[in-house]
């Protein structure tokens, strides 16, 4: 199969001689878990590999082992080719916001794998160096800020919420060293007077919450406190204490 001209950005690492494939579907989930590809209420079979403006679908078809429990990922792509990756670098492509950082600004180099490099092709420069010199100097072009969201005004008591539950995923909890399981939410809105639209928020998977055998794509109603503490650059505040759930017109 021909590559596109975006596919060809793609800097594939073919796996170095046999790789190790899964042992059957409770290897996968075991080791999906373990790179935190996924979380054991929303196993995924595909995953999202970013590179700049674009983007595909990938499989997991094993993994790579150097010691000490270092393991790379073999992920296969839609046109059957296989590459290594590091698994902290493919669960870092599959935040909403990856693609908008590789767009916006270089990749911190602590979240790129050593061998995951990307083919970078610069335009070439058709003036020479004179001519640039003899240009008249003009007053540098400024450049457009991205204006930031204005802070809203957020409620001080209990309110009700709507929202959609848009991805289980996990937050790293500097404090015990350790990741949290916690549900991004979106079209969150306060209908309690003066109602107020939230956007994206995000809260923690608490073990009430679990009892209500939520999924992606789900539409709830509950009561909670809303607080200006960001999950990421794109979702700035979380949802405190959510109780009495409604999923779907259900109690939960």
């Amino acid at each position: 199969m021909a590559e596109t001209p975006a596919e060809e950005l793609i800097h594939y690492i073919a796996p170095k001689g046999e790789y190790i494939p899964f042992l059957d579907d409770t290897d996968y989930i075991a080791k999906g878990l373990e790179w935190k590809l996924f979380t054991a209420r929303s196993v995924k079979r595909e995953l999202l590999y970013k590179s700049g403006s674009f983007q595909a679908k990938v499989k997991l078809a094993g993994y790579e082992q150097y010691g000490n429990g270092l393991d790379t990922v073999v992920v296969e792509f839609e046109n059957g080719k296989l590459s290594c990756i590091h698994p902290s670098y493919l669960k870092e492509m599959q935040s909403s916001s990856f693609g908008k950082e590789l767009l916006s600004g270089p990749v911190s180099e602590t979240s790129v794998d050593p061998r995951e490099t990307e083919q970078v092709m610069e335009a070439p420069i058709t003036e020479n160096s004179d001519q640039i010199s003899e240009q008249p100097k003009k007053a540098k072009t400024k450049t457009k800020k991205t204006t930031a969201k204005p802070k809203l005004d957020l409620p001080g008591e209990k309110v009700h919420f709507t929202a959609t539950i848009k991805e289980f995923t996990a937050k790293m909890n500097h404090f015990t060293g350790e990741e949290d399981e916690v549900i991004l939410l979106e079209n969150v809105k306060v209908t309690t007077e003066p109602e107020l639209t939230i956007g994206d928020a995000w809260c923690g998977y608490s073990k009430t919450l679990k009892k209500a055998e939520l999924e992606e794509g789900d539409a709830i109603e509950f009561d909670g406190k809303v607080v200006d503490k960001k999950y990421n650059k794109e979702i700035r505040y979380k949802v405190n204490n959510p109780s009495k759930l409604v999923k779907k017109g259900m109690e939960a």
